[in-house]
């Protein structure tokens, strides 16, 4: 059986890429449908409040801070532990980094940066929003939320074989 602290930092990683991936699937899902669904100006103008106030908050600590922690895990079962367990890890901590930290830097926060810049009531504003940041910025943040899922269940199979001695 694996060490008791290998199995706690793989649960840490399980619940900690799940949160991630829930809060993305809560905007994906329903909060930029009801942003949409808002007078054109005010969706724009709280995204832009979110947008700005999420880097002060306990997500980036989050989000970030398992991207050290997957790769930590990733790296130690490639250097210690024989077997699929290790297959799971490097899997779940590649989805989180090129699923959370590849897609956000290539797609959600240049388009966040974009609509930052604009002013919430201006008609470029207006068309950006509909025709090109609610459906990609959507997209691609579903496509986060998948990612940080299958790094969870990833991570929970390795847990699993962990305890189990395999």
């Amino acid at each position: 059986m694996a060490p008791t602290w290998l199995l706690i930092m793989c649960e840490i990683a399980v619940i900690g890429t799940m949160l991630v991936s829930g809060l993305f699937l809560t905007f994906s899902s329903f909060l930029m449908r009801s942003l949409a669904l808002s007078q054109t100006a005010a969706g724009i103008e709280v995204m832009q409040v979110i947008n700005r106030e999420i880097w002060k908050s306990i997500f980036i600590a989050l989000l970030w801070g398992f991207i050290l922690i997957t790769a930590g895990l990733a790296g130690y079962a490639y250097l210690y532990i024989p077997g699929p367990a290790t297959t799971y890890m490097i899997t779940g901590a590649a989805l989180y980094f090129f699923g959370v930290f590849v897609l956000s830097y290539l797609f959600n926060i240049p388009m966040n940066n974009h609509l930052d810049a604009l002013a919430y009531d201006s008609n470029q504003a207006a068309t950006y929003w509909r025709n090109t940041y609610l459906p990609r910025w959507t997209f691609w943040n579903y496509l986060r939320a998948l990612t940080s899922g299958g790094a969870a269940i990833c991570f929970l199979a390795a847990t699993a074989l962990l305890a189990q001695g395999g």
